[in-house]
């Protein structure tokens, strides 16, 4: 890990701005919304050859009625908690408000290297309006634009100096993404599994409108955690806000291993979570469906192998696949869960050996021969296993057009019974030997 860097500040000062600029990609969501930037964001940045990573807390906010504000202060302790340096950002135009002054009386309390970064300083007038910035007790400032870039070097010289000496070491950590709809309990999975409210969760949906990598060590498994915003239809994408959390869920099943898509029992399966399976089988990825708040279903109507079935209805062909039944609240099966999504990612990468694929595939093709076509006759001599990152399997034969999708989805699921690859979408390709 290298050292981690935290942003704080009230809302709107350019925090966001300034943070994407740093890690160079539309990481954080800005947009003119007060408090949009409703969770901490993990990013990395390098400056002179040294890396860090960037966390861009919630506005700071103390004393307030907003169920966001008082969560993110709790955000904001943590991230000094957990920060080696801190840049402190405020807005020249608004001058020192109550709420700077609350941040400072925290900060100065903090034995860590602070910086008081004065934003939308872009001309002489406003350098001379900085001064008043002394008044929180903080010694020197930084003053830059976020906008332009103006001032920024000079901020960051002086905080890569601060930074501890970090040893890097490369991840290649399996990646699982928590995935479904807004208020399905995605957060609150996570919250249960880590055991600590990194993310906030009030029950309005869509407040986690990021995705965001938490690296997870527990029962001796090790991988990343993307939390990824409700994906919402495209339909009710109003704002550029939900457009962009779509984006990023789309983003986090295209760049994981294996999505846990989190169903609310008490809405289930419906067509939006189906996109999110398809988008995941499209993209080969392993799957866990986990059905949640199971605990609110009124079990004389809906028994677990009824709603299983439906499920399993709704997804075929693909229905390989792994359904529990977990409470997030009551912490019901979610290690479960977890063990099932390792399972599932060793299943993803697990490669046949050739000649143990052969010597069980070709008796049951001999057995259970393609159907002539036309009045020819399909001869399959020979398979393998591609050397791809997800099960891919290639059949050579005299007529490989001639092979039709139900034979390939025989062959698919006769691989499924002797070597599981429950949770794992395969392709098979048939080859002109």
């Amino acid at each position: 890990m290298g050292a981690i860097v935290a942003i704080v500040g009230r809302p709107n000062v350019g925090k966001s701005t300034f943070f994407n600029r740093l890690i160079q990609r539309r990481e954080a969501i800005v947009d003119a919304v007060s408090g949009v930037t409703r969770d901490r964001h993990y990013g990395k940045s390098d400056w002179n050859g040294k890396e860090f990573s960037l966390i861009d807390t919630g506005g700071y906010v103390l004393g307030s009625d907003d169920i966001f504000e008082q969560e993110i202060d709790k955000q904001v302790e943590l991230a000094i908690d957990e920060a080696d340096a801190i840049i402190f950002m405020v807005d020249v135009e608004s001058g020192v408000t109550g709420m700077d002054e609350d941040v400072a009386k925290l900060l100065r309390r903090v034995n860590k290297p602070i910086f008081l970064a004065i934003n939308k300083v872009d001309n002489a007038q406003r350098e001379a309006d900085a001064v008043e910035f002394y008044a929180l007790g903080l010694g020197d400032y930084f003053t830059l634009s976020s906008i332009n870039g103006s001032g920024t070097g000079e901020l960051l010289d002086a905080l890569v100096k601060e930074l501890p000496e970090v040893v890097e070491e490369e991840s290649d950590l399996p990646r699982f993404a928590v995935v479904g709809r807004p208020n399905a309990g995605k957060s609150s999975f996570i919250n249960a599994l880590i055991g600590e409210d990194r993310y906030i969760v009030t029950d309005i949906a869509g407040t986690t409108r990021d995705s965001i990598d938490t690296k997870y060590n527990r029962f001796g498994f090790e991988f990343n955690l993307v939390d990824t915003a409700g994906i919402r239809r495209k339909a009710k994408v109003k704002e550029d806000l939900e457009f962009y959390s779509v984006m990023r869920s789309v983003r986090a099943i295209e760049h994981c291993d294996v999505c846990i898509l989190l169903v609310d029992a008490t809405r289930g399966f419906d067509g939006q979570v189906q996109n999110i399976f398809w988008l995941a089988q499209r993209n080969n990825k392993g799957v866990v469906i986990l059905v949640n708040k199971w605990d609110l279903v009124e079990k004389e109507t809906n028994s677990v192998k009824e709603y299983t079935q439906k499920i399993k209805q709704a997804i075929e062909p693909f229905d390989d696949v792994p359904i529990l039944f977990i409470s997030v609240l009551t912490k019901q099966r979610i290690f479960k869960a977890i063990e099932t999504a390792v399972d599932v990612f060793k299943n993803r990468s697990k490669k046949v050996v050739t000649r143990k694929l052969n010597d069980i595939m070709l008796p049951i093709i001999e057995n259970t021969p393609p159907p002539a076509y036309k009045g020819k006759y399909v001869k399959i001599k020979f398979c393998t296993q591609l050397p791809t990152p997800y099960p891919q399997f290639a059949f050579f034969c005299n007529l490989p057009q001639y092979v039709r999708e139900p034979y390939k989805r025989f062959l698919e699921n006769k691989l499924r019974e002797n070597f599981d690859f429950t949770g794992v979408p395969i392709t098979i390709f048939m080859r002109k030997k």
